[in-house]
């Protein structure tokens, strides 16, 4: 069997950025998905806008927004981008939030790690805004759930590429 061709590590096994130049400007887009799990006592707190604080979820929702347009500063090979379009969205589950971001462009790279890195950061700044109540809190299930535009097409998530990754009002994620 072949191994897959990386594309940010050069013939000699350095790592390099990739080259976008010749590609086509497309329209682009990408979701993903995450969520913060925490105790019932930090769920009240911040469902009755008792945060110290301030309010975590409009405060993640900028992180994420702005997490999202610093992402090449973040990660080293990224290319930096025009974002279009920044959401990012948080709702209340039972055990806490489910995090998502859409990020939109027109450029000649994709938006995956934009919209990957908004959902990380908000939840970040979630637990850095509730922490004092509860330390126990946990960020998981990050990951890709749509992309759009350029060579590779469009890319949906399926439910067998993530066991734990639930459809939006499923039973086990209200």
């Amino acid at each position: 069997m072949r191994k897959p061709k990386l594309s940010h590590v050069d013939a000699r096994g350095r790592v390099r950025m990739v080259d976008v130049g010749d590609k086509p400007v497309t329209s682009r887009e990408a979701v993903a998905r995450g969520t913060i799990a925490m105790s019932a006592a930090a769920r009240k707190l911040i469902r009755s806008g008792q945060v110290k604080k301030g309010d975590p979820l409009q405060t993640a929702r900028l992180a994420g927004i702005m997490a999202a347009k610093k992402t090449s500063e973040l990660i080293p090979l990224c290319h930096p981008l025009q974002l279009t379009h920044v959401a990012v969205d948080l709702t209340a589950t039972r055990s806490g939030y489910r995090i998502e971001s859409r990020v939109r462009t027109s450029g000649q790279t994709g938006v995956e790690m934009e919209a990957l890195t908004a959902v990380a950061v908000a939840a970040l700044t979630i637990y850095d805004m509730v922490k004092a109540v509860d330390k126990t809190m946990v960020m998981s299930d990050i990951c890709l759930v749509e992309k759009k535009g350029g060579r590779s097409g469009h890319y949906r998530r399926s439910q067998e590429s993530g066991a734990r990754i639930r459809k939006p009002g499923s039973r086990s994620d209200s």
